[in-house]
């Protein structure tokens, strides 16, 4: 069972028993927009436009359409019809506002994708990973979505575990392109620390020191590396700027 990068970091901030994600995260929001940018652009939907002869900063280079075939994925078609028929593009930076909804002109609003973390919790329900419930919370009911297959969120979670420990390779674009976007957006989102709630002392010290090195690189220059995805740094320079 393949899960996208929105579930994947959907299901890393969800609390297993309880079905929702921290009241207090308020960066998993965006996060999930940047998500939809690196998963359009793993599937060959998207690019950043070429820098030319002057090399210019991943943040000011434009996402360009690059294959408007549907991906069969609603949230997907929905941000790649967007950026299909924005003239003029914009760059990462822009859209990951603009999807979320970070405007101040309300003729921007109309790029907003809504209900994301409803919509991809619904997604995982249906792949069966989770069950939807209904909880009250005294003043309001909420819908939830309680962790029903533990051994996606335990594969998940090893992966990204090994991915700074067992498996690390100490270059970046020698990493598995999925697993270091997800690495990046998961600490986007402020959920990758969920990852490691299960490692010891020593384990943990030595997988955020990994993760801060990746962090702390240059967006502009790991992009240039063989191999690398552009895109997957211009998200990361996004956020980390």
């Amino acid at each position: 069972m393949k899960l996208t990068l929105m579930e994947e970091v959907l299901l890393l901030g969800l609390k297993d028993r309880e079905g929702y994600t921290s009241f207090w995260n308020d960066c998993i929001s965006s996060g999930l927009r940047g998500c939809m940018l690196v998963e359009l652009a793993l599937r060959g939907r998207i690019e950043l436009e070429k820098t030319g002869m002057r090399r210019r900063g991943l943040l000011s280079r434009k996402v360009i359409c690059k294959n408007a075939t549907p991906t069969g994925d609603v949230l997907l078609d929905e941000a790649l019809k967007h950026i299909k028929e924005t003239s003029p593009p914009d760059n990462v930076q822009s859209w990951i506002e603009l999807l979320s909804g970070e405007t101040w002109n309300p003729l921007n609003l109309r790029y907003q994708i809504r209900n994301v973390r409803e919509r991809i919790a619904k997604n995982l329900a249906e792949k069966g990973v989770l069950t939807t419930e209904k909880q009250n919370f005294v003043l309001f009911d909420m819908t939830t979505h309680p962790l029903t297959d533990t051994t996606a969120k335990q594969r998940l979670v090893k992966r990204v575990q090994e991915s700074v420990l067992s498996r690390w390779v100490n270059e970046s674009n020698r990493m598995d392109r999925r697993t270091l976007a997800l690495i990046v957006l998961a600490h986007a989102s402020d959920v990758l620390e969920n990852a490691f709630a299960s490692l010891q002392d020593e384990e943990y010290d030595l997988a955020m020191k990994r993760v801060r090195e990746l962090l702390d690189a240059d967006p502009d220059v790991e992009a240039q590396k063989p191999g690398a995805s552009d895109i997957i740094w211009a998200v990361a320079s996004a956020f980390l700027k």
